[in-house]
């Protein structure tokens, strides 16, 4: 397996069924070890989202998000380039879990945790391929609060298809494994203080995507 070092540049791809590319994040490496794959992001990093979930953050439109799952599950989307903001993004991610588990910062500090429930990563020559199930878990930063986030939207994206049972069963599993993590302080949890005072690396710039001829002109910002 490949290993990647502290500060490359890395991209996050999230691939569906289809072998087609839903978005990518350009990511700067803070640790590769065998129990997880680390990374980050600061405000200005490059990203591509599909138009409309960009469209949907930028007028505040969750109607519009059920648009991008329509388009998906149709298999008619095209991407549009944008820029993390707002947030520092920390994102753990342990090998063949069908989870990550990311922390955002803003000038005060940790604001909170978030588990995305996703694909077990496959690596690549340039980072690693997931893919995003949609529901997630929002988790206070003292760790004693945590609420169901986008359980109407993980609905939705059952009732199309784009979530099968074998999926949703592996979701279910993933739910259990983080709680019980949270509960035992387990994983990054077990060094939460340690990981609630990481800060972006004022050596490194936004990391940048690959370029692409086709990508479009415009920009849409992009935040958590």
């Amino acid at each position: 397996m490949e290993t990647f070092e502290a500060g490359e540049t890395v991209v996050r791809r999230d691939v569906h069924r289809s072998g087609r590319v839903w978005s990518e994040q350009a990511l700067r490496v803070v640790a590769d070890t065998g129990e997880a794959l680390v990374t980050a992001c600061t405000p200005g990093a490059e990203v591509r989202w599909p138009a409309l979930y960009a469209k949907a953050r930028v007028e505040g439109d969750r109607t519009v998000r059920t648009e991008a799952f329509d388009a998906m599950a149709a298999g008619e989307w095209e991407l549009a380039p944008g820029v993390w903001q707002e947030t520092e993004l920390l994102l753990w991610k342990p090998p063949g879990a069908w989870f990550s588990i990311n922390a955002f910062f803003t000038a005060a500090g940790l604001r909170n945790w978030y588990v995305n429930f996703e694909h077990p990563t496959r690596r690549t020559g340039t980072g690693f391929d997931t893919f995003d199930l949609t529901i997630d878990l929002v988790i206070d930063p003292g760790l004693s609060a945590w609420t169901w986030k986008d359980e109407d939207e993980y609905a939705h994206v059952r009732r199309l298809g784009i979530v099968t049972d074998i999926e949703d069963r592996a979701v279910e599993l993933a739910r259990a494994q983080v709680l019980a993590m949270l509960v035992e302080r387990a994983g990054p949890f077990a060094d939460a203080d340690q990981w609630a005072s990481w800060r972006w690396n004022p050596a490194w710039t936004p990391p940048c995507l690959p370029q692409r001829e086709e990508a479009d002109p415009g920009a849409v910002a992009a935040s958590r």
